[in-house]
């Protein structure tokens, strides 16, 4: 009863907190944007607190966060060292060398008719591609390091920004391109003061997309082939070893990097895009 009562009290506060935030007036919007997810995500990891101690939950099915907390802070060396391995040197690399041949295949695409009739089916069908059949054949082929991973996240944020950056650089309509015609612009000119502004919406959409698919794909290949470190090897040791407060540990990581990856493609989106009615403030 009194578990019952506990779970509907934490629930009915941070309920009633949101509640009160919203309608509350003299309050930014931006402020409550970010008080309001804040105070539900506490809510929630409360609740988890509180029923996994009222069930007497063991830790090797479920850790309550205060655990997780606790190992975090006791392997800040370990979880480094995984987040160099699998971050900066797999996803970063990989994310980088993406977007940049996307964009480069997105420029020559635009400039032909036929490879984008042709090429653009291909992409779709890559896309679908199951990265636990890519992920084996690339640490076949480029070893057990970090480049493998790369290679796993190119694969995998390559086709997605691709097909947002040639649909967006069909974004601006015929007059604009006219107008653009009759001030003798070249290509090169209206691609960069014209059709490229115009598909930068598209592009971020692709970006944020690829932000979260280049994590993804980095942790997931390193199951397949890893030095002794690494998100995914730790998450795989850390399941066999029964060691699910550490494998927690790395989940949180990995939330707070893709978070902030996102974060940071949704930032540059406002500022870049600013002019569009998806940016403007009500």
């Amino acid at each position: 009863m009194i578990f019952a009562l506990t779970i509907l009290a934490v629930w009915a506060i941070g309920w009633g907190l949101n509640i009160g935030l919203a309608r509350a007036d003299g309050i930014s919007h931006r402020s409550k944007s970010i008080a309001i997810p804040i105070i539900f995500g506490l809510t929630l990891l409360l609740l988890w607190e509180v029923t996994v101690r009222g069930l007497e939950v063991s830790p090797v099915i479920l850790p309550p966060p205060s655990l997780v907390m606790q190992t975090f802070a006791a392997s800040l060396d370990i979880l480094w060292v995984d987040f160099v391995q699998t971050v900066l040197k797999g996803a970063i690399r990989g994310l980088v060398i993406g977007i940049i041949a996307a964009f480069a295949f997105a420029i020559v695409i635009d400039r032909s008719e036929f490879l984008t009739r042709g090429l653009l089916p291909i992409g779709n069908f890559f896309a679908a591609l199951p990265i636990v059949g890519v992920a084996p054949i690339m640490v076949n082929w480029f070893g057990f390091d970090w480049h493998s991973k790369a290679a796993v996240v190119v694969i995998m944020v390559f086709f997605p920004i691709l097909v947002n950056t040639v649909q967006g650089l069909k974004a601006s309509d015929a007059m604009q391109r006219d107008l653009m015609k009759t001030y003798a612009a070249s290509y090169w000119q209206t691609l960069f003061k014209l059709r490229l502004p115009a598909a930068m919406p598209f592009i971020f959409n692709g970006l944020k997309v690829a932000t979260t698919l280049a994590l993804i794909g980095a942790i997931v290949a390193e199951y397949f082939g890893s030095p002794t470190r690494g998100m995914g090897f730790r998450i795989s040791t850390g399941v066999g070893s029964l060691a699910i407060d550490l494998v927690w540990a790395e989940i949180c990581v990995a939330a707070l990097v893709g978070t902030g990856l996102f974060g940071l493609m949704t930032w540059g989106e406002k500022k870049i895009t600013f002019w569009h009615p998806s940016q403007r403030e009500k």
